[in-house]
Order: C-alpha cells, then structure tokens, then sequence
C-alpha cells in the first residue's frame, strides 16, 4: 500500500485486506477483506482528523464493517474505543455503550484471535472503567512487541494527553519511529503526533522541525498545522502564528474532526493582540457553529474555553452562553474528564443555569466518596472539585477564596489533562482572582505569579498582552515589578526581544525619563525606544524610574 493522501478521498482499492495486513506483522482475525478495508479506513479517518465522504465517513465504515463480519473483533474494538475516546459518553450513564464494552469483551473470549488484539480489548475495557493509566500500560504493551500498530498508538497518544502525562505521551511515539518506514501507509502523520509530545514537553524547536517534515509530506495534514501553532503560541509569535494559520487553512479547514479547534488556536493569537472582535467573529463563524453541528467535546470545550477567556478580557460575549449551555448541560454527569467538567461548569457560570452547576458539582462530589480505579474520580477531591469551586467563586466575586483555592494546586494542574495552552486559562483566573482580590497579599502574588510566568518556571507562558493589561490595571507599582521580571529573562531566548519590543510600547510611561538617552517616538500606545543592540535594549530597560 503506498502512502495515501489527506487532499483527495481515499479510495478503497488502496484500503488494506486481509493479506495485507498479515504482511505487515499485523494479522486481523476476520475472513472478509470487506471488514479489513473498512477497519484500515476507520483508522485511517481516525488518524487524520477527517470524515471521507465517499466511504460515508467513520460512522458509515463502522456500519459496513460490522455488516461484513459482525464477531469481527478488532471492527468492535475501533468502534466502541472510538466512542470512548472521544469521551461524549460516559459507560455510567449510556447503557447502550456499556453493552458495546461488554459485547467486545464476551466476543474475545469465545473467538480464536492473537495476543495483541486481547490487549487491545483489554486496553478498551480499561479505559471504559476510567482506568486510564492501565490502558496505556497495556497499549505500550503491544507497541513493544508491534510498533507499526498505529491504534494502539494513537490511543495511548490520546489517553496520555487527556491524564496530563506529557513526557510519557513523547515517549510512547519515540519508541516506535525507527520501525516506521516512508512507504507505510500513514508514516507521515506520525510527525505530527511525534511533534506534537515534543512541544508539550517544551522542546518548541524540534517540535517545529519534525511537524513540518511531516507538512513537507502531507500539506493537509491538520495536527501537524496545529503543532505549529501551538510552537508559535508558546513562543508568544503572534504575527508568525496568524500569518502561518492564514497561509495553511486552505490544507486543513475540511478535517472536519479538528478544524474547529485549529480555528481556536488562530482566535487566541488575536485575544493575545488585544483584537477581541476578531476573536469573537471566528467564535461566530467557525467555532460555534462547528461546534453546535458536531456536538463532538474537542469542538465544545473550545467553545465554552474562548467564551471564558474573552470575558476574562471584559468582553460582554452576550447570549452566546445560553446557546453553548444546549451542547454542554446534557453532559452535566457524565464525568469522563475533569477537564471537560469545568468547561461544562464554565457554560451553566455564563448562562446563569444555577442548577445545572449544582448538579455538576453534587455529582462529581457523589463519585468522589468511591471513586474506585476511576482516574478522573480519584482526583476529583484534590484537584476537581477546588477548581470546580474556584470557578463559582469568581463568579460570585468572591476573589480571594479562588486564590485560596486554586495557589495550592497551581502545579497540579497538568493532571487534569489537555494541552499547556488549554490550561493556561486556569492560570490567567487564578492571576485575575489575585489582582481583584481586596487581600494585599494576593495582590503581591499576582506579581510573584507573573514573574513566574515570565521567567518559563511555571506554565511557562501567558499571552503577552495579557500581561499587559493586568500591568495597567494594577498601575505604576506593578509595572515595576514587570521591569524587574523583564530583567530576570535570558535576552537571547525566544521571549526576551519579543517582551522588550512590545512591553517598551504599552508600559513606558508618557513623560519620559531623562535618564534615557535615544529620543524616543511617540506611538498610540505611549513611548517607543530605538535600540541597536540586545545589550543596549536591557541597558536603557533597566535605566527608566517610575
């Protein structure tokens, strides 16, 4: 099979049968090449973020794959562990998905099949209990002995990243890639997923390196675009960013399966530009939109996450939340993932639905108490819940108590899942609830907090001109503390000219300083200093007094 194409529908003579697949040292226990093909395609559309049309998308492949050979085992493995780890539906609350589970599992015992495909029902099973750790176990397990079994690996890929295990989700891909070979269907999309571990554990220039050897390959390939982005974001390169999200949305705007959330990542570089209107109109005309026809919980949380930001912002985002409040409050109990819950109480905040937030929280407080193996229940007291509780304390006002409830946990963030961008907008409530805050020590911590952020010691980033505006807002003695961050950062790293050149423009008070020795020109903003050198910027930096 040769490597297929993400720009064009995939044709199912190129699909994978069963005597391919035992070439490849991975042998499927069906008799129909039918089902073969339609396994190779699910995969295949799983893989690459996109619904193929002309196959009638996963769930029509799901739907003749199981027509071909309904006890096919690896057809119901790919078919409920996709419903599962697209985590919508809960086996607490779905009977009919919690049958799939049991049916999977009762077929493997009564059919001859090998070893990795009880792994992988194992694996399912695991992850259908909440036990999500173990099922990572075990996928590892089977990429150890199979490194080209792309589900084994994708599914890990996306469990360790939904438990915050970053370098455990960089490892899993690593481990495999020398097995992989250019003329392995799919090889190239495993550059993205490869860059996309490696950005999350801050190695931004590899990440960039590897994710556009795989563009080089694929141009449509929307999680490499969306490594990219995120290594432009956590760089604070705006411009470069938007100008890159510009350039490539042709290659990846009919991935129907991810295009909504790269359409996010494009919105944040406008947030961090201070342009909220922008914001907001590709809130309008991408993301919600998207989001209310899918109603898959990528799309959601986005949407509930850039309503929240932007009122972070004091954007009055009107009755979007009302709107939202109809995908998210059918998902009030599910508890899949914390991550998803506090998106979901973030909605029922914004729309002023106190009983659905009380249900969220009753509910998840009723887990707790026996949470079992579940991961998501086991962390539901020390990490859930105080986060859920910070949000409704913002929203009451009540500020100093979301410091006290979110300053203990701040490190532990990482566990509830997703993506350091994606949590960022934990941070930036905890450093809004600090500067809101009547108590004069957590206004000095919002200072201790940003030098944190600035010097990359914790969650290493935050939207530069997000600091900017909570700087102005605290006035010239927080502007201060900003100098000194600034001057505590490594010039030659990737943030320290950016922070000079836009800082210069929005901090430096109207009268200028007479220490300072180049006239300066006068910008919308305030003052703007012309420097030559690195050296010379961080001199006359450090000279100016407020």
């Amino acid at each position: 099979p040769q490597q297929r194409s993400s720009s064009a529908d995939m044709l199912s003579v190129s699909l994978r049968d069963c005597e391919a697949w035992q070439s490849e040292g991975l042998p499927l226990s069906t008799a129909s090449n039918e089902a073969c093909k339609m396994y190779d395609a699910t995969l295949t559309q799983y893989v690459t973020w996109r619904n193929d049309t002309s196959l009638g998308g996963i769930e029509g492949c799901i739907s003749k794959l199981q027509a071909a050979d309904p006890n096919f085992v690896m057809g119901h493995v790919i078919a409920s562990g996709l419903e599962l780890i697209g985590t919508g539906r809960s086996v607490l609350l779905d009977d009919q998905l919690a049958s799939a589970v049991r049916k999977t599992v009762e077929l493997s015992k009564t059919q001859s099949i090998t070893e990795r495909e009880r792994l992988h029902v194992s694996a399912m099973e695991m992850f259908s209990k909440g036990c999500f750790p173990k099922a990572c176990v075990l996928w590892d397990e089977i990429l150890l002995d199979h490194p080209t079994d792309l589900l084994a690996l994708k599914f890990a890929h996306d469990t360790y990243f939904y438990i915050g295990h970053q370098t455990e989700m960089r490892d899993s891909v690593a481990r495999v890639l020398p097995h992989w070979k250019p003329h392995m269907p799919l090889y190239s999309y495993l550059k993205g997923i490869y860059s996309f571990g490696l950005l999350e554990t801050k190695l931004y220039d590899q990440a960039e390196k590897i994710a556009k050897e795989g563009l080089a390959l694929t141009p449509g390939d929307a999680w490499a675009v969306h490594a990219v982005s995120h290594v432009h974001e956590m760089r604070a390169e705006v411009e470069k960013g938007l100008k890159f999200m510009e350039q490539t949305e042709n290659n990846w705007k009919k991935c129907d399966m991810l295009a909504c959330h790269n359409y996010w990542h494009w919105a944040l570089n406008f947030i961090e530009k201070g342009e909220y209107e922008a914001a907001l109109g590709i809130y309008d005309s991408q993301i919600s939109k998207r989001c209310f026809s899918s109603e898959a919980m990528l799309d959601t949380v986005d949407a509930c996450s850039m309503l929240y930001r932007l009122e972070l912002e004091g954007v009055k985002v009107g009755d979007r939340w009302k709107e939202l409040q109809k995908v998210t409050k059918p998902h009030r109990e599910d508890h899949v993932l914390l991550f998803n819950d506090l998106h979901f109480l973030m909605t029922s905040l914004g729309a002023k639905d106190e009983e659905t937030s009380r249900r969220l929280l009753e509910t998840l407080w009723e887990l707790a108490q026996a949470p079992g193996e579940n991961h998501t229940h086991q962390l539901a007291t020390s990490i859930g819940l105080p986060m859920c509780e910070a949000l409704i304390e913002f929203d009451k006002g009540n500020y100093s108590r979301v410091v006290e409830l979110l300053l203990p946990i701040r490190y532990h963030f990482t566990d509830i899942g997703g993506s350091d961008a994606q949590r960022d907008v934990f941070c930036q409530l905890l450093i809004h609830a600090a500067m809101k805050s009547q108590n004069k020590r957590h206004q000095k911590l919002a200072r201790s907090v940003l030098k944190h952020f600035s010097c990359d010691s914790f969650f290493h980033f935050i939207p530069i001109l997000h600091k900017i505006t909570i700087a102005n807002r605290i006035g010239n003695e927080f502007r201060s503390g900003l100098v000194y961050c600034i001057y505590s950062l490594n010039l030659n790293s990737y943030l320290g000219t950016y922070y000079l050149e836009i800082l210069l423009g929005y901090l430096l008070p109207i009268n200028t300083p007479s220490s300072v020795s180049k006239p300066p020109t006068q910008t919308p903003h305030g003052w703007l200093y012309n420097y030559s050198t690195e050296g010379h910027k961080l001199q006359l930096f450090l000279q100016i007094s407020w």
